[in-house]
């Protein structure tokens, strides 16, 4: 029996009660059968980035976070935006996986939880960034959810058309071709 394709939930907020912890939260829950969630909880822990200390040994919290982007199959990304691009802690996890490979043809994608009209800074940003990360944006997995506080519960999202979008939203990244084509490791 081969591996099932495993999905990176990156969250871009530190703040425990996020809608965009409470959607990455409801992936683990959602997730179809033959797709395992990990949700990479280390970005509180790593070092201010320095170009100086991107080498061998690298600090053990980026040697964990490169090791979890090695292991899957696929990224889904879920980032709030502060002060009209991503939030700077959440940059600075972006800025230690340049100097590696493991992102190189990663397929990965984005939900954007804000209400219309807001958010679209952080995914231009999140955009460009991953551009240079080496990453493969799947188009049809990046979306937008509207997650208004009201619809969290016990952190998670009940609303079942949500749970759904959501559902679908993992199973068009794991079935990108790249993810399809090797889904034990990308």
């Amino acid at each position: 029996m081969s591996e099932l394709p495993v999905i990176l939930l990156l969250s871009g907020s530190l703040r425990a009660a996020s809608s965009n912890n409470a959607l990455l939260r409801t992936a683990e829950v959602v997730a179809p059968e033959r797709v395992r969630t990990v949700r990479y909880d280390g970005m509180a822990s790593l070092p201010h980035f320095n170009p100086d200390d991107d080498n061998d040994p690298l600090p053990t919290p980026v040697a964990e976070l490169r090791a979890a982007i090695a292991g899957a199959t696929a990224v889904l990304v879920c980032a709030p935006e502060y002060a009209g691009t991503l939030p700077g802690a959440f940059k600075n996890l972006l800025d230690w996986t340049i100097g590696g490979t493991e992102t190189s043809d990663k397929p990965v994608a984005w939900v954007n939880v804000a209400a219309p009209g807001r958010g679209e800074g952080a995914e231009a940003t999140l955009r460009s960034v991953l551009a240079y990360t080496g990453t493969r944006i799947v188009e049809s997995a990046c979306v937008r959810i509207p997650v208004a506080p009201g619809m969290i519960s016990d952190g998670v999202i009940a609303d079942p058309a949500v749970r759904q979008q959501l559902r679908d939203v993992l199973a068009r990244l794991v079935e990108s071709p790249q993810s399809a084509s090797n889904p034990a490791h990308a």
